[in-house]
């Protein structure tokens, strides 16, 4: 079979002699090295993956993506159909009216404070995949009744049918006896799990009874609430012009601070494990540097037979660089099984550490896999220039002198 001349002498090279034992100890150690980097990589990166996910799905998938209102954002007039520069907005995928507001909630005996907001029922609202008691029909208009996350309801002690008090100082008014907020009598009929800190602060509901409650007039909301495919996509659609008056506020108010901590832990991580590739790969030039001092006579004598410097330099970068290919190709191999099956590993190995039935989220990118072999290979490419610059600058008749 035809094999380029440079790629077979440097393949040669790549398996090497009884003779030269600790340089091959060498490569092998690069390539162990690499895939070693490559597996961990790509592993800690599927887990990240896994909570950034679990977190837009808990905390994105309730509270309002985005909300567009008028003027200070508080009021607008109520329409039964969204504006039409909303439906033309990329990654929608539900627009509805919402009235929110900061709010106070007052049981038998405790209180709490938390976020207000009032919503039209619909069995497609993000609420009702959540709800662990009740269903989203009971917050019939008039009712007041009131849905709260289990964490408040377990802070407050109430429970299906219990009475709460909410009150809202934007709706405060003056009276005789001084300021006093806005308030009413809520009856609880369901509790909801969304799995987050959500649940210790979200109170949800009937948009006509929050209204009522802000003293709003009945055509009047606090804006329209908008979820998208994928929550992220917020700081683009953000940068886009609004029609004069149109004010756009997302969830990186309120919980922007998290995700960028989540996503600096990710880069962090890919970093130090990135470096350990880093080193790996460029173990790569000492191999070839004892390589290339052990070969010099060879290299010498393929000179004089009329090989040029530049196939004397591909010899090398094909030794060293397959070292790269190996190690990255076969640790992107088992990274990838190790994510997909860890968390049968951790509960069959590591049960003791970390707890029967324990389950880490695992989301495995495959673009994110194939940009990280490429960079173990093109860091192992990188590690070889200077080697095999070294070899092709040989001049015959001095490494042939004392042969």
């Amino acid at each position: 079979m035809f094999h380029p001349v440079s790629a077979f002498i440097g393949l040669r090279y790549l398996r090497g002699r009884s003779g030269d034992k600790f340089s091959r100890f060498v490569s092998y150690m690069s390539t162990a090295g690499i895939s070693i980097g490559v597996l961990s990589l790509i592993t800690v990166l599927s887990v990240m993956n896994g909570f950034e996910g679990q977190l837009k799905q808990k905390i994105l998938g309730v509270l309002p993506q985005a909300v567009v209102s008028q003027f200070d954002g508080k009021t607008l007039f109520n329409s039964q159909k969204p504006p039409g520069f909303l439906l033309e907005l990329p990654y929608v995928e539900q627009i509805s009216p919402l009235v929110r507001s900061e709010a106070v909630i007052q049981s038998s005996s405790r209180l709490s404070a938390g976020l207000m907001i009032g919503i039209e029922p619909s069995e497609t609202d993000p609420i009702a995949d959540r709800m662990m008691m009740g269903q989203v029909s009971d917050l019939s208009p008039g009712s007041y009744h009131v849905f709260l996350g289990h964490t408040l309801a377990r802070t407050l002690n109430v429970t299906l049918g219990d009475k709460v008090r909410l009150m809202v100082t934007e709706a405060s008014q003056f009276t005789p006896l001084g300021r006093i907020p806005s308030q009413r009598n809520f009856t609880v009929a369901g509790i909801f799990n969304t799995g987050s800190d959500v649940d210790g602060m979200l109170m949800v509901t009937n948009i006509q009874d929050a209204g009522r409650l802000l003293r709003y007039s009945p055509t009047t909301i606090s804006g329209w609430r908008l979820f998208f495919s994928d929550p992220f996509v917020v700081s683009e659609l953000s940068t886009k012009a609004l029609p004069e008056g149109w004010h756009w506020s997302d969830w990186r108010d309120q919980r922007g601070e998290l995700f960028q901590a989540v996503r600096m832990e990710k880069n962090m991580m890919g970093l130090m494990l990135g470096l350990i590739i880093a080193v790996a790969a460029f173990n790569i030039i000492s191999a070839l540097i004892m390589v290339v001092m052990e070969k010099q006579s060879e290299v010498a004598i393929l000179k004089t037979q009329g090989m040029t410097n530049h196939q004397v330099l591909a010899i090398f970068i094909v030794q060293g660089a397959s070292s790269g290919v190996i190690g990255a190709i076969v640790g992107g191999l088992l990274g990838t099984l190790l994510a997909a099956n860890l968390n049968d590993v951790l509960n069959t190995v590591g049960f003791s550490l970390f707890g029967g039935g324990t389950q880490l989220p695992v989301v495995i990118s495959p673009m994110q896999i194939g940009i990280v072999i490429i960079s173990a290979i093109a860091l192992s490419l990188l590690a070889t220039l200077f080697p095999s610059y070294r070899a092709a600058s040989v001049k015959p008749a001095e490494a042939l002198r004392y042969e």
